[in-house]
């Protein structure tokens, strides 16, 4: 599938169809990383203690947040990173992360289960890739 700027191979010949997620995810434009988030709120709270679902929420609000301040958005998000400690943790991901995606092809994923993250109470981090269209990058650069 092609989008203005970003092309989805969802099934590339030869590899097992995947669930939740495209093969390979190409386009053009100014490349943008976001560092892995976590679910702090603007104060450094941790919002969903023991929560997975409030916590992914959260983790992707701060994602939208943190592209926007790049001139990107989730159309424009070629790869997810998923850090959980528990892969059961996997599900309350995927319901945040298509809450906000909606109906956007799927990027790009890695999902993994850690033994820790950098506290005990945090249970998940996501980092995002992106590539912004050339417009946007235009205009964010000026």
């Amino acid at each position: 599938m092609t989008t203005t700027h970003l092309t989805h191979i969802t099934e590339p010949p030869g590899v097992a169809p995947g669930t939740g997620y495209t093969h390979v995810v190409t386009g053009t434009g100014r490349l943008v990383q976001v560092s892995g988030q976590v679910a702090f709120d603007e104060q450094r709270n941790l919002v969903g203690a023991g929560d997975p679902k409030a916590q992914a929420r959260q983790v992707f609000e701060n994602l939208r947040r943190c592209l926007a301040a790049a001139g990107a958005d989730f159309s424009d998000v070629v790869k997810f990173t998923f850090f959980m400690t528990d892969i059961a943790h996997l599900a309350a991901i995927r319901e945040a992360r298509n809450e906000y995606l909606g109906d956007l092809p799927l990027p790009a994923a890695s999902a993994m289960q850690v033994a820790a993250l950098f506290r005990p109470d945090v249970l998940i981090e996501i980092e995002a890739m992106a590539i912004v269209r050339e417009q946007r990058s235009n205009a964010v650069a000026e």
